[in-house]
């Protein structure tokens, strides 16, 4: 069914026009009668405009207003009468075309984060564009952009494609009725000009969209209502608003610099419209007799506008004031995550000579462009040792923070002391977790791993309106179950339940997550709709929810690595420059089997002498992550084997990151072996990628993600998990069989493509250039478009009969009497609530 959508005119001495406009929304409109209310507010015309409608469209609600409140006070009039769960405003010199409600309807009910529609505006013949966007200036005056140009010389982009825009005009737009009131509707001091402005402002910076449907057509007859108002009166509102809608909707940083050049450009352009003579008091220019230069001096009242419109300014700060204080206290969008809707923020919009000076002047003398061309600021917060030597996690932050400070201010912060970090395009910097406030309060999006959510309260509290981006690629709690193997039961018991707690919170918090799989994204799907998280609205808005969990793998560097000098053959003692070398790359943890992996070697070593296997790095750079035992367990079997210094060597360090190459560069194969269970089937083994990027073939354990794309690619070989005779024999054949390695290396050269950097973090870097708060964490209403009929007799009957035959099956005829004498018990409860009310 469709919703109940409420229409509002509002008609002041035009009930020519307005008559015209109730019969077209009765009669031309594509829309069920039933499910369209007409309201009509008649602005206390005073000349019969009133009793002329009630009589020629007697089935609209007429509501007459003892005060001309004005277009803002008439909608939020007539709002308080409106039935329905979307709101439209409609001007009274417009009429609707066919399609204007019904397609402005589709937009709400398609994509539940848009809570207003603004409709395509032509005038009267539909020949000249009246609104297809919306821009804002830096001083707060709103206008029209293409408004006046013939439609056929405007690109058929900027007419009839569908787009987010800063506001929809008031003369043809859509509103969710409840978001509406919860805003307090239109700010009604503003009378009219720029209360439309001052709504798209507020609702962007909630979180919601405003969406530009070219399918919702009107014409407008502009300015109708306007006709006999001196154009003065018009300058005078226009300064007004535009300066009230600066103070109520800039940030504390913004408003500082913008306000008063604000105000001192109106009183330009006051005195530029008027033609005033600027100089005229000077001490320089005084008259011969006291009598002259007491004199008065006329004022346009185009000029006086400017100066009126300030003084009355100041009039509403008290209750302007208080108005601020609820925006910026609600809003979860920054400044500059809505400097591309302003479009031209910079636009002079005067062609005044005089005006236009004093415009460069003032941006320039107030660093204007560093307001509304400021870039976004992210902060990345990672739990891992930063520094020459750097693990997974650190490595992934790292590059996120450099891929993405390309077009933002972007810090990169660890709460690791060992922070000691290569030179770097962007910041990076230490922090103890207590003081992590100081980065989150600078930062408009912040991106997290591991803990640390858990360091920063602030994030976690209900009324946080910081956009978080979580990076789960690490399902630790998984890992956990491998690594605390070597723990007694209970402490792994109490680690794994405060492990989940943490991710658990993660994914209630979070705007938008990253995994490393689509094997990870099926995982953490059924996390997030467990937890709730997959709500109607969110689906509704996006099916695949791609828009709230993006696959990012880890990545490789866009650069083909270059060697600066050998690391491995001919230099680790034991190694030779032509023997085949095993590479092991990163650590030795408790998910891996190096064991199955050292006895491979040891049964390759018997028909190839030349074989050797080097662990690339035993000691973890973070001196927070001890050495798991499996670590022991390799040097021991090895050892034993006799196969220590000869075939099988340890690098008891870790590779420096930005080294790395001329290790990889010496291997002729890459390894990676684990074990069968659940930790394998959801992981990403980051550091396989280096072998991609070193080109060298693969040879891996089946069941991980990185297994399937090794099989089907044919990078290299999968072997079945603890077979060390299939591994020695995949060993041999990437190794000796030179015609199968070529191949390999062939194909790798195209897949890594796949995973640079830059190529794998775009989902990223894509939300971060228009970051926003999940669908289901904005604040306002998530009612449903259409409300659910009420069941009738046979409907509750069918519904309890229905109920009997559940309960019966679960529990016979004792279950069927305990569910009655509950639902007996809450009847009565209700009863004697609504009785003690009254």
């Amino acid at each position: 069914m469709l919703p109940l959508v409420s229409v509002v005119v509002v008609n002041y001495r035009g009930a020519d026009d307005t008559i015209t406009c109730l019969r077209a929304l009765r009669s031309e409109v594509d829309y069920p009668a039933d499910r369209l209310q007409v309201i009509c507010v008649d602005n206390a015309s005073g000349d019969g405009s009133a009793e002329r409608i009630r009589q020629a469209v007697p089935d609209v609600d007429l509501i007459e207003s003892e005060d001309n409140l004005g277009f803002a006070g008439g909608c939020n009039l007539g709002v308080g009468y409106a039935r329905g769960e979307v709101l439209a405003f409609l001007n009274n010199d417009a009429r609707p075309d066919r399609d204007w409600v019904r397609a402005a309807v589709a937009a709400l009910r398609a994509e539940p984060t848009v809570g207003a529609v603004a409709s395509k505006v032509l005038d009267w013949d539909g020949t000249t564009v009246d609104f297809v966007d919306g821009g804002l200036t830096w001083f707060g005056m709103g206008y029209k952009r293409h408004a006046g140009q013939p439609v056929a010389e405007v690109s058929p982009d900027q007419v009839d494609a569908p787009r987010d825009v800063l506001f929809g005009t008031g003369s043809a737009m859509f509103v969710r009725t409840e978001l509406f009131r919860e805003l307090g509707g239109f700010d009604d001091r503003y009378f009219m000009f720029y209360e439309d402005v001052d709504l798209g402002w507020r609702l962007n910076l909630r979180g919601w969209r405003v969406r530009y449907e070219p399918r919702s057509l009107t014409y407008h007859r502009h300015h109708g209502s306007m006709g006999e108002v001196h154009s003065a009166r018009e300058f005078y509102l226009l300064e007004r608003n535009a300066l009230a809608t600066l103070y109520k909707n800039l940030s504390d940083e913004s408003l500082a610099r913008v306000l008063p050049a604000a105000l001192a450009l109106a009183v330009r352009r006051a005195t530029a419209r008027g033609d005033l003579d600027a100089t005229q008091l000077e001490i320089t220019r005084r008259p011969a007799s006291r009598a002259e230069d007491e004199a008065p001096v006329a004022v346009p009242r185009e000029a006086l506008a400017g100066v009126l419109a300030i003084d009355q300014f100041v009039e509403l700060l008290p209750s302007l004031a208080e108005s601020r204080r609820v925006e910026q206290a609600s809003r979860v969008r920054t400044d500059a995550d809505l400097v591309p809707l302003m479009r031209k923020a910079m636009e002079p919009a005067y062609p005044l000579p005089r005006y236009l000076a004093a415009h460069d002047v003032l941006v320039e003398a107030f660093g204007l462009e560093e307001v509304f061309g400021r870039p976004r600021r992210i902060v990345v917060i990672t739990g891992d040792a930063i520094g020459e030597r750097m693990a997974g996690p650190a490595i992934r932050a790292w590059h996120m923070a450099d891929v993405l400070s390309g077009e933002h201010d972007v810090r990169l912060v660890t709460v690791n002391p060992q922070c000691a970090p290569p030179r770097s395009a962007f910041p990076v910097l230490h922090s103890r977790p207590r003081d992590l406030g100081e980065h989150v309060d600078w930062a408009d999006v912040v991106v997290l791993q591991g803990h640390v959510l858990e360091m920063v309260p602030q994030l976690k509290q209900a009324d946080s309106t910081k956009i978080v981006v979580c990076d789960v690629y690490d399902p630790m709690h998984l890992e956990l179950l491998e690594q605390g193997k070597d723990g007694d039961d209970e402490r792994r018991r109490l680690d794994l339940i405060g492990v989940t707690n943490v991710l658990n919170a993660q994914l209630q918090r979070g705007d938008f997550f990253l995994c490393a799989s689509q094997r990870q994204r099926h995982f953490w799907l059924g996390h997030l709709a467990a937890l709730g998280r997959l709500t109607p609205a969110l689906y509704d808005t996006d099916p695949t929810v791609r828009s709230l969990l993006a696959e990012v793998p880890f990545g490789l560097p866009g650069k083909a690595p270059e060697r600066t000098r050998s690391a491995i053959k001919g230099v680790v003692p034991g190694i030779g420059e032509d023997d085949k070398v095993v590479l092991w790359a990163g650590g030795v943890y408790n998910w891996f089997d190096p064991l199955t992996l050292v006895h491979a070697v040891d049964r390759l070593r018997g028909s190839h002498d030349d074989v050797r296997l080097f662990f690339l790095g035993m000691k973890h750079p973070n001196p927070d992550v001890p050495e798991m035992g499996v670590a022991g367990q390799t040097r021991r079997l090895a050892q034993r084997l006799g196969l220590v210094d000869r075939h099988v060597f340890f690098n008891e360090t870790w590779v420096p990151y930005h080294e790395r190459q001329n290790w990889l560069l010496d291997g002729d194969c890459g390894v990676t072996t684990h074990y069968e269970h659940v930790e394998t089937e959801f992981a990403f083994r980051t550091r396989v990628l280096d072998y991609l990027w070193a080109g060298l073939p693969i040879v891996t354990t089946d069941g991980d993600s990185f297994a399937d794309l090794v099989r089907r690619e044919r990078l290299g070989v999968v072997v079945p998990a603890e077979d060390p005779e299939a591994l020695a024999d995949a060993l041999e054949r990437v190794l000796y069989d030179t015609e199968f390695a070529a191949g390999c290396q062939e194909r790798i050269a195209l897949v890594r493509e796949r995973f640079t950097w830059e190529h794998v973090l775009s989902p990223l870097v894509d939300f971060c250039r228009n970051p926003r708060p999940a669908a289901d964490r904005l604040r306002g209403s998530h009612a449903p478009l259409v409300r659910p009929a009420p069941l009738g007799v046979s409907g509750r009957i069918r519904r309890d009969l229905s109920l009997v035959k559940e309960y019966l099956d679960a529990g016979g005829a004792a279950e069927v009497a305990k569910r009655a004498t509950g639902r007996l018990r809450r009847i009565a409860s209700e009863r004697l609530r609504g009785n003690g009310s009254r």
